[in-house]
């Protein structure tokens, strides 16, 4: 399917796949999204409030992040930086089915940060050809297999030589990040349903305590959290993309009452439906 090219840029496709080359975006305020991010810096620096803590990704680093934790670019050098930017749909990675430490990795807190030298790669050729297939609006496909396969070496790249030295990778003996994984893909695969973090429990048979307290610990996030996350970035695809009405977007997304999906979107992205569409059409 053809890519929408925007006056900025950005090829979006049905599959909410798009990729951008230029200068940093302003950032008047935190966002997110559920996709998977990945930057890379062709010169100069990013500087991120991530989560509540700073991220610096330096000249020649690759950042690959999940856009479900809240970040805010801040004091961009617009004349000295040029970045490369791809999103990668959450459920697109979660079909991957990558090994359960690294998708814990990519879910958690702590962004991937890899220097390009270490990638062995022609990076910046690589995301160059990205954005080109995607603008021309080829069939993603090939674009999807080279960008997990990409995620992929990032991630050995990032791996700690001494399992004991990260905690992600720790509590994979016991499991923990293959249960989180299980619930992300479950959520992901139902939040347009009436689902609850019991439900989500009872599909990965544990109590709804002990799968709360697993999904925070690896995650970072709670799971009532996890499923709002999924259904808002879901309405605020459907308001961009789709002439649906607010009621419409808001069963299509998962919300139960025009009044939760209100208060939730707002609490999430800032703004009302109507206004977040107003502003981005």
């Amino acid at each position: 399917m053809p890519g929408t090219v925007a006056a900025d840029g950005v090829e979006e496709q049905e599959a909410a796949l798009w990729v951008r080359h230029g200068a940093p975006p302003v950032m008047p305020y935190p966002h997110r999204h559920d996709d998977l991010e990945l930057n890379l810096v062709h010169s100069g620096r990013l500087e991120y409030l991530f989560g509540g803590s700073t991220l610096h990704v330096g000249s020649d680093h690759v950042a690959i992040f999940w856009g479900g934790t809240p970040h805010q670019l801040v004091a961009p050098d617009t004349v000295a930086t040029a970045v490369s930017w791809v999103h990668v749909p959450l459920t697109e990675v979660l079909g991957w089915s990558l090994p359960a430490e690294q998708l814990a990795t990519l879910l958690g807190a702590r962004p991937v940060v890899v220097p390009v030298p270490a990638l062995a790669r022609d990076v910046a050729d690589m995301f160059a050809c990205w954005h080109r297939d995607v603008r021309a609006g080829g069939e993603p496909l090939v674009v999807l297999l080279e960008l997990q396969a990409f995620v992929r070496r990032a991630l050995a790249v990032d791996a700690p030589a001494d399992a004991d030295a990260d905690p992600l990778l720790r509590s994979a003996a016991t499991g923990a990040p293959a249960r989180a994984t299980e619930m992300a893909r479950f959520v992901a695969e139902h939040y347009r349903s009436p689902i609850s973090p019991s439900d989500v429990a009872r599909a990965v048979h544990l109590s709804p305590s002990h799968a709360m307290t697993l999904f925070k610990r690896v995650v970072g996030t709670t799971l009532g959290t996890y499923i709002a996350r999924c259904r808002v970035a879901e309405a605020q695809r459907l308001l961009i993309t789709s002439d649906a009405t607010t009621t419409e977007v808001a069963h299509a997304s998962g919300f139960t009452s025009q009044s939760s999906f209100y208060a939730t979107f707002h609490q999430v992205c800032g703004v009302s439906p109507g206004s977040y569409r107003r502003a981005l059409r």
